[in-house]
């Protein structure tokens, strides 16, 4: 600390050796003193810091503090403080330099050790300092823990408990302190680590404790002393402590009421038109309707004309008839048992819809976009779809800093507490490829989880502890106070537009219902609900209180009322007129231009995918070069670009290649490419490398894919969190917000995709049928057993097929034209094993010229990377070339198609395994090999072909997966339907297992051998109908 080597160096405690020294001392020391640097007018005394325990601990931060002040202008202390440091200054010994101020004592006197001596020194000055000190750790008291005692349970029988850290604050703990109750009346300087005093620098305890209470025990609790940021402590601070902040004036508490009977009176129609359905009501949080129109108002002042919302089902309706202001007969329609759907698919219950719709945002006359997210029952799932959909829709509108595009999330208390997915979500708030630059999240604090109480729910006090992991503020209100939940929202949205970082309202609140309107929640919470039961709606005691004010007469209270109620009555009313359900009315993602105006293709036809010879070339050039100057790379990482180029000359591509050619490809066309994943850039088997390390200059990196053309679409690709759940529900949104890009999710191995099951399982796979939402994602899922053990073998291709909507026992009645396209058309996702590069190229090129979006599910090789057979000719990625649903045989048995005795169809790495056994045992001529590289839509009409022109041979399904696993469960019957279920299918492959593979490589080799051993069996093989 060499600046501080002045007169506050003294001040500090001091080492023995100092500690033994005379305060009488003189200035030149002898050897082995210490020299001490001083300002130009400050003199040097070393004093004995044992005999000034006051300056211990953190007592010397306050008396630095106001030693600096007092070096700025004297003036800036108190003119006890300037007494102080003048005859510090002067040599006089700390303890005795405090006297009075001048003019109340007599002039100051010389002491025997040279310096001037003070009369009237005060003994009583350790306490002075004590005390200031005492009053900042009480301010501080009450910034950190002042939440603890705050007023935010509406119920008043919070069950956060606090036990484990009591909050020592209020008149009554001053002593706590060392305060005595006699200092309450005693003036105070204030810390600048508060604004409590407004435009004053010091106050009398008890005014400084009133203000502490008023700012942070009433209805709001604030946590942000955890925050690692001072600038964002104070600005929080500022926002709470100044006095009068929260103030609402007359036209302010007005439109709050009129928001305040919206919310409430929704719920009570649909209460007395429809007490017997589940509609899932906000009885009890009423708030949160005025809580997010502030948000939204906000924000929208601030510049933000996009808002992307997600939440669970609770209060969904409201939030759509308030906030995003859907018709009305649009949602009481949905409660008529009668209404028929008219829209292919299932559809979804009325509490899961979303919902885009652009409006007028009345409070600053500017256009804004609201979308709300459809959702399933699966609490928090929608989080990270709703990150994925906002950083799309910024980045298309080139919003770099959040600015014009923001995403609120509402959350349960137990969910937001209890789902890992928050956890998930939460951390890729803040990296590079992920950040939506700050989410507004929005608790609606029940205190209760379907049937259990907080204490059986959470380990934490509050259901909110997940956000402090990134230094996101809370704000704790309590939901009756709707002046309070506003004003909170107003700050959360200042927040977010000053920082862009992430921010938290919990709205304590309660649920007046049970889970549902049918369920009974006495049988568990007999005392919160007898509680509950006698329990005045918000809106009542708002609108009482708004009158006695005079804000309001209560006839024009009951004119608000009377008006909406009959906005509801008309409403309900136009709903009766409504008797077809439209699934496609409540779309929230949209995509204009895409579509034909009733929501078909444009076409039915798919282009080839092959591009020019010359594009090809250029593109191997650059996947296969360093475009940035003096840039220098891994001397491994040059073999491996030489041998690309290598490949470029010999016009042929591997795994790698092949895929870079896609994406350059549609890069160069404009097609935004977007990949990410564990490991993505460099691929988990180090045979991407899409980004290029400096090898001497830290954080420099060079990614050629972005050097294609000059107008190009950009190319993002990035390594991800170590997450699945999170980051798989991030892309799909991402892929949500429009068609025109190619967006991939690359998991590290397949079989860790099943972390991610839930967005697999209800967003990706019947996300069309239930929200006529179609998606375009893509899945790599790296597959194949080649002895890794069973968590590095299999991406469970079987689940995907189960999932697979086509009917194993119906060959389509499709026109042969476009058989594939109307196949494409009717299903509900593409699942395809490439066993080429060629092939890998172009369906992925296919998944942008297609004229419609469905997920792609691709298995993706291991060892097939490097093998050396698996590699494509440039000839085969040419104009007029395109995907490959099925590869016929193109060996021997063509010449002589009678003398096959055996077709074994297979997909993926296990072909090459199967055509070296043949060739091995020379039965090139008797078996004939068919690949099935896309396995749904199921290629009905190639394989009935290949039956046809093999017609004495008979059939068998082979594969590497064992027997209850893999595809044979979904190939054999449709195989057979292929051929109207006149010939067997025979199996070759592992026998039923529970592990997807062997952990030992010697049982590996053993089970390939013996399933071969199988499949080039003709006399007989296991299996049958």
């Amino acid at each position: 600390m060499q600046h501080l080597r002045t007169t506050i160096a003294r001040l500090r405690p001091m080492a023995a050796l100092q500690t033994a020294r005379c305060a009488s001392q003189p200035v030149q020391g002898g050897p082995g003193e210490r020299a001490l640097r001083t300002f130009p007018s400050a003199r040097r005394l070393e004093a004995p810091g044992a005999a000034e325990p006051f300056l211990n601990g953190t007592s010397s931060n306050y008396v630095e503090e106001m030693y600096f002040a007092w070096l700025e202008n004297p003036g800036n202390v108190h003119k006890s403080w300037d007494v102080f440091f003048r005859n510090a200054n002067a040599g006089v010994p700390p303890g005795a330099a405090y006297q009075s101020p001048p003019g109340l004592s007599g002039p100051c006197q010389v002491p025997a050790g040279g310096a001037k001596s003070v009369v009237g020194a005060r003994p009583d000055v350790e306490k002075l300092i004590e005390d200031h000190l005492a009053v900042q750790s009480l301010i501080r008291a009450y910034q950190v823990r002042g939440h603890h005692i705050a007023k935010l349970d509406p119920l008043e029988i919070s069950c956060v408990d606090f036990d484990d850290a009591p909050c020592e604050v209020g008149f009554q703990n001053v002593g706590f302190y060392g305060l005595l109750e006699s200092d309450l009346d005693k003036v105070f300087r204030l810390p600048t680590t508060t604004f409590i005093g407004g435009d004053e620098s010091a106050l009398p305890l008890r005014e400084i404790i009133r203000r502490l209470e008023m700012a942070y025990c009433q209805q709001i609790g604030v946590e942000f002393m955890f925050i690692n940021n001072m600038e964002q402590c104070q600005w929080i601070r500022e926002r709470f402590e100044r006095p009068g902040v929260m103030h609402f004036s007359v036209e302010e508490k007005r439109t709050l009421l009129a928001r305040m009977v919206r919310s409430t009176r929704f719920e009570e129609f649909l209460q007395r038109k429809w007490s017997s359905e589940k509609r899932f009501g906000l009885e009890g949080c009423e708030a949160l309707i005025p809580a997010l129109k502030t948000l939204i108002d906000v924000s929208s002042g601030r510049g933000v004309d996009s808002v992307i919302m997600g939440m669970p089902h609770r209060g969904r309706l409201n939030v759509l008839a308030n906030v995003i202001r859907t018709e009305l007969d649009q949602i009481f329609c949905q409660f008529d048992s009668k209404l028929e759907a008219a829209d292919e698919g299932s559809g979804d219950v009325k509490y899961h819809l979303g919902m885009y719709h652009r409006r007028m945002n009345r409070a600053t006359d500017r256009e804004i976009t609201l979308s709300l997210m459809a959702n399933p029952s699966h609490l928090e799932a929608v989080d990270p779809v709703v990150q994925g959909k906002t950083k799309a829709e910024q980045f298309y509108c080139g919003d770099t800093e959040g600015k014009r595009v923001m995403s609120i999330l509402l959350h349960g208390d137990a969910a937001f507490a209890g789902q890992g997915v928050v956890y998930e979500t939460f951390h890729l708030s803040d990296l590079p490829s992920y950040t939506t630059h700050g989410t507004i999240h929005v608790v609606v604090n029940n205190q209760i989880g379907f049937t259990t109480d907080p204490r059986m729910a959470r380990s934490s006090a509050y259901p909110t502890d997940v956000a402090r992991v990134v230094n996101a503020p809370i704000f704790h209100v309590n939901a009756d106070d709707p002046e309070a939940v506003v004003y909170v929202c107003k700050v959360a949205a200042d927040w977010r537009n000053a920082f862009h970082k992430d921010v938290v309202v919990d709205l304590v609140c309660y649920r007046r219902n049970g889970h549902n309107e049918m369920d009974e929640p006495m049988f568990t919470q007999p005392l919160m609900y007898k509680k509950i039961k006698q329990q005045k709606g918000v809106l009542q005691k708002y609108a009482t209180a708004l009158i006695s004010e005079g804000v309001v007469t209560s006839q024009e209270y009951e004119e608000m009322v009377a008006e909406y109620d009959k906005v509801c009555e008309d409403a309900y009313t136009r709903s009766k007129d409504e008797k077809i359900l439209h699934v496609n009315h409540w779309l929230d993602s949209p995509w204009p231009g895409f579509f034909t105006f009733d929501g078909q293709p444009k076409s039915m036809s798919v282009p080839s995918t092959g591009i020019s010879e010359e594009d090809l070339s250029h593109i191997g050039n650059i996947a296969s070069s360093v475009p940035d100057k003096d840039f220098t790379i891994h001397g491994g990482l040059s073999r491996i670009l030489k041998a690309r180029a290598a490949m470029v000359e010999q016009r042929v591509c591997d795994w790698a290649l092949a895929e870079y050619m896609a994406f350059g490809s549609l890069l160069k066309e404009g097609v935004h490419v977007r990949l990410s994943g564990q490991d993505a850039e460099r691929g988990t088997f180090s045979h991407r490398h899409h980004v290029l390390h400096h090898q001497n200059v830290d954080k420099s990196i060079c990614i050629p894919m972005n050097h294609i053309a000059k107008d190009q679409a950009p190319y993002t690709v990035c390594n991800s969190s170590l997450s699945e759940y999170g980051v798989l529900g991030f892309e799909l949104g991402f892929a949500m917000a429009s068609p025109n890009a190619l967006v991939l999710w690359e998991a590290q191995f397949g079989d860790f995709h099943n972390t991610a099951q839930c967005i697999i399982d209800q967003f990706i796979c019947p996300g069309q049928a239930k929200w006529a939402r179609q998606n375009g994602i893509v899945l790599l899922l790296p597959h194949g057993m080649e002895g890794m053990g069973p968590e590095h073998s299999s991406a469970r291709p079987e689940r995907f097929l189960q999932m697979c909507n086509d009917d194993q026992d119906v060959f389509p009645k499709l026109p042969p034209e476009d058989f594939a396209v109307r196949q494409l058309y009717d299903c509900n996702w593409i699942v395809v094993n490439c066993s080429t590069p060629a092939n890998f190229f172009h369906v992925l090129r296919r998944q942008i010229v297609q004229p419609l979006r469905k997920p792609l599910i691709v298995f993706t090789p291991k060892s097939l990377l490097r093998h050396p057979e698996a590699k494509s000719s440039f000839d085969q990625m040419l104009p007029g070339t395109e995907f490959k649903r099925i590869i016929s045989e193109e060996g021997p048995p063509l010449a002589s198609p009678d003398r096959v005795r055996r077709i074994i169809f297979c997909t993926g790495k296990v072909y090459y395994e199967l055509a070296r056994e043949r060739k091995h045992r020379g039965m090139e001529e008797q078996v004939a090999i068919v690949r099935v590289e896309q396995l749904s839509p199921f290629p009905f009409d190639l394989v009935k072909e290949e039956v046809e022109r093999f017609h004495h041979a008979d059939l068998m399904w082979c594969q590497e997966e064992h027997k209850n696993q893999g595809y044979y469960d979904y190939i054999k019957p449709r195989i057979r339907t292929a051929v109207a279920r006149t010939r067997p299918v025979l199996y070759a492959g592992r026998g039923p297992a529970a592990a997807p593979a062997t952990g030992n490589k010697q049982t590996h080799l053993a089970e390939l051998q013996r399933f071969l051993d199988t499949a080039f069996d003709l006399p007989g093989a296991s299996g049958g109908q």
